[in-house]
């Protein structure tokens, strides 16, 4: 049995942005993006797709710091490809890119009905410190941050770099 080519691109060309976008939808069902939103995002944003096999299998989004000293690190990945480490591969890429904008906090935003990404954001030592519903949901967001830890603690780097594969 042959190993899969694992890929990560940057979300610049038609087809990457495509596929970022059709991950994003997949998984925020309720703040779906159009092609031009993604491109916008990308404008300002740090954003990667992730292929196995040429297949889109997640998607990535590094925010720098706005208002605060937090970047944030957002890793999705479709349900039919959790648990194979391409959530985990996507999160440390994020925080090596958090690393190069030399920030000292991590955040992500989960949405509430991905029990999954929650799971795999506590695991991480992220901790909540929001909840929010957009205009019109129902479903909320959740802002968490990295507890108590900064994107330079060698030893969280360390550890995220040296666990297994979720």
């Amino acid at each position: 049995m042959s190993e899969l080519r694992v890929v990560v691109v940057e979300a610049g060309d038609e087809r990457a942005v495509e596929d970022w976008r059709a991950v994003h939808n997949a998984i925020i069902p309720t703040a779906p993006l159009s092609s031009d939103d993604v491109r916008e995002r990308a404008g300002r944003n740090h954003l990667e797709v992730l292929y196995a096999d040429d297949v889109v299998v997640g998607c990535s989004t590094v925010r720098p710091p706005a208002d605060s000293s937090a970047v944030t690190v957002i890793a999705r990945v479709l349900p039919a490809y959790r648990q194979r480490g391409y959530g985990e591969q996507l999160y440390t890429r994020g925080l090596t890119k958090a690393e190069e904008l030399g920030v000292t906090d991590v955040e992500t935003v989960v949405l509430a009905s991905n029990a999954e990404g929650l799971r795999f954001a506590l695991r991480r030592g992220f901790i909540e410190i929001d909840r929010y519903v957009l205009p019109g949901d129902t479903i909320p967001f959740i802002d968490l941050r990295l507890s108590s830890l900064s994107v330079a603690d060698a030893s969280h780097m360390d550890a995220v770099r040296a666990e297994p594969a979720q």
